[in-house]
């Protein structure tokens, strides 16, 4: 981007145990009038000096608290997994501070909220279990498990962030999101099938539908294409029936 006003600001969410590096290459695939941001959780990628946060709420309150200045923009978000529901959670938070609402919500890989308040207690996985649950999952280089240094330095990360996905809850009384939302899944993942992704039907109060390609919980990794032109034409959806005062957001307040 050059210093115009892009037309919309995407902020882009990793996956358990991932950082930006996945998404670095998604700019070139989306529209050049859009401003491209790919966070970091703490303890991940740029962030990885920082301590590691385990709870999804405390996660979206520091990465709210973190881009709160760059939301004088239309603005969207879209999670992968761990970041789908991040991205529900910064959704809520933003509405209940009075910032301005994403125009935006694209949610991946990760099952809708009423499949969260069926689960039972948390157990930690032990290694052999954990190992077993990232293959099945894939995204996780094989030099991590191969290599018993880097084995050590990620397996915490890892745990940590599937400890904030197993252990998190919606809260019962929150309504659907004021927001366009999209959902998207890979037709053969073991973990977020597209029966327990079309639940986020209940949770957005503008639905632009659920999307299904092939492939397991990492669809797009090794051709991100077809993801981002749906998501270009559901983003351009919203931003094209979004309200006018949400197309032409004010600067925040100061807090």
């Amino acid at each position: 981007m050059d210093g115009t006003r892009p037309a919309l600001r995407l902020f882009v969410l990793h996956h358990a145990g991932g950082s930006h590096v996945l998404y670095r290459r998604w700019a070139a695939g989306l529209p050049d009038t859009w401003d491209v941001r790919l966070l970091d959780a703490p303890g991940h990628g740029l962030l990885l000096d920082l301590p590691q946060i385990d709870d999804a709420g405390r996660l979206a309150d520091f990465l709210l608290r973190s881009v709160e200045h760059e939301l004088d923009v239309p603005y969207a978000l879209f999670g992968h997994s761990m970041g789908a529901l991040t991205a529900y959670e910064i959704t809520r938070r933003a509405g209940g501070l009075g910032l301005p609402l994403p125009v935006w919500v694209g949610v991946s890989a990760r099952a809708a909220p009423q499949w969260a308040r069926r689960r039972g207690g948390y157990r930690e996985p032990d290694d052999a279990e954990l190992r077993t649950r990232l293959g099945l999952l894939g995204g996780t280089p094989g030099a991590v498990f191969d290599d018993p240094g880097l084995w050590a330095l990620f397996a915490p990360v890892i745990r940590a962030d599937l400890r904030l996905v197993e252990t998190w809850r919606p809260d019962p009384a929150a309504g659907p999101l004021p927001v366009a939302l999209s959902a998207y899944a890979g037709g053969s993942d073991r973990f977020a099938s597209p029966r327990r992704m079309a639940g986020w039907a209940d949770h957005a109060e503008r639905f632009l539908g659920l999307h299904v390609f092939k492939g397991g919980h990492f669809y797009f990794q090794d051709d991100p294409a077809p993801l981002l032109r749906q998501m270009a034409r559901d983003a351009a959806t919203a931003l094209d029936t979004a309200p006018a005062q949400a197309r032409a957001v004010a600067a925040p307040p100061p807090r």
